[in-house]
């Protein structure tokens, strides 16, 4: 009898995108948009086989395709396609924007846009980084690989400098495009920056004007999102501001990422250097924003709680020493213990933090569709065959009120007992000193 296994660290690996394999064992989109901008869908990709053979469609996140994969076992080495460009015709820039010194969604989805130009015409995908160490830059499709770490400080909020930077990488490479996140204030910001910086010169001229929105390119033509229902159809520009799922990331072949030094100070011009040298952004610093004040579906850390946390008042201090804003399941909101604005799930919240931290949430469905586009999930929960435990990236099977507690205590900020808390716990212990001196009497 043929049985179908199910590998759950497979099933894992699929889950996390941020795994270093995760694009190996992904399994292949089912939704895309075709060539005149209607939808398509594979009505045979769409859910997921059962153990017994029978496909389960679950929009929730939580049951993973359960198919024999194609590609080679775990323990082999990696299947993709290795592809070395020795010799490029020019160089198409990636700027990606690696928040928490690591590629977001949008970014890779930026890079198969680029390889989308690249490939065909021997053009090198380049990706130009402020950051010193960002993984995953050969999955993701980069042949070359620029750090401007030591030009540029990444943790500061200098557009100036990096325009600066950009702009010999410019004047050094000549790329046929450029290929920035449309997200402010990050990649907008500075690809529009840049724009207006070559615009000036008479060589690019309006060809450096850029295109903003852009959701899909074909045929030397850049199709740019106006409004509803509305798109802007151009000739491809040297600089594009692409939005979220412009093209489908690269998940079968593997680059090689090599990096390339630029002197940024030598090989600026000195009419570029001159004018940059009034510097109109001053950055002062972090300013101290209280998370309970950032909107539920901006957070970027949430701490949630369920029916399961017993402690409330331990939930909030835990809340306040890790610094993350306060979500809640649905029946949590309907028993009072949190507000009806902190419920995330579907009937509540879609939420799209980088963290998210399940406390006693057993994982209904509406609040599986709210966490979907979370990157990572930790659960805390004393049972381990709920919903919320095989959705979690990494799960805890232990009392989420003990957790959090042991938390603050090993960050050295425990929480201090109430007087009524205090006054109890001197009752129990002098009855049990009662009872100790009965049972020795």
């Amino acid at each position: 009898m043929n049985v179908r296994r199910i590998d759950p660290y497979a099933e894992r690996i699929r889950r996390n995108r941020l795994h270093p394999r995760h694009q190996e064992f992904a399994r292949p989109a089912w939704r895309w948009a075709g060539p005149n901008g209607v939808t398509r869908i594979d009505p045979h990709a769409i859910g997921a086989l059962g153990p017994n053979g029978i496909r389960r469609i679950d929009r929730s996140g939580a049951v993973v395709e359960t198919q024999p994969l194609a590609s080679s076992p775990i323990e082999s080495g990696p299947s993709r396609r290795m592809v070395v460009i020795d010799d490029p015709a020019g160089f198409v820039m990636v700027v990606p924007e690696c928040p928490e010194g690591r590629l977001s969604d949008h970014d890779r989805d930026l890079f198969g846009l680029a390889r989308q130009l690249a490939d065909g015409q021997t053009l090198a995908v380049t990706a130009v980084t402020f950051q010193g160490a960002v993984a995953g830059l050969e999955e993701a499709g980069a042949d070359r690989w620029i750090d401007l770490s030591a030009t540029v400080d990444g943790d500061t909020h200098d557009p100036e400098s990096r325009l600066a930077a950009l702009v010999s990488v410019e004047a050094a490479m000549s790329p046929r495009h450029w290929l920035f996140a449309d997200s402010f204030p990050g990649g907008g910001d500075l690809g529009r920056r840049l724009a207006a910086r070559l615009s000036r010169s008479s060589s690019h001229g309006a060809n450096a004007r850029a295109a903003t929105r852009v959701w899909q390119v074909a045929e030397g033509l850049a199709l740019s999102r106006a409004g509803d229902r509305q798109d802007i159809q151009r000739e491809l520009p040297r600089i594009l501001l692409a939005l979220p799922e412009c093209a489908k990331p690269v998940s079968e072949t593997r680059h090689e990422a090599r990096p390339v030094s630029i002197d940024a100070v030598g090989s600026m011009p000195s009419a570029m250097t001159s004018s940059m040298t009034a510097v109109g952004v001053v950055d002062l610093g972090r300013v101290a924003v209280d998370p309970q004040q950032i909107p539920l579906s901006q957070a970027p850390f949430i701490l949630s709680g369920g029916r399961g946390v017993g402690d409330w008042a331990g939930f909030h201090h835990a809340a306040e020493v890790l610094g993350a804003s306060e979500g809640a399941s649905r029946v949590a909101v309907d028993d009072g213990n949190m507000p009806r604005a902190r419920q995330v799930g579907a009937t509540g919240t879609f939420v799209f933090a980088s963290c998210y931290i399940a406390v006693g949430i057993s994982g209904a469905v509406q609040h599986l569709q709210g966490i979907a586009k979370c990157q990572r999930v930790v659960a805390i929960n004393r049972d381990p065959g709920c919903d919320m435990v095989k959705r979690a990236d990494l799960a805890l099977i232990v009392d989420g009120d003990a957790v959090l507690a042991a938390v603050c205590e090993r960050l050295g900020q425990p929480r201090a007992a109430e007087p009524s808390e205090a006054v109890s716990e001197a009752g129990s212990g002098a009855l049990s000193k009662e009872e100790h001196y009965h049972d020795a009497a």
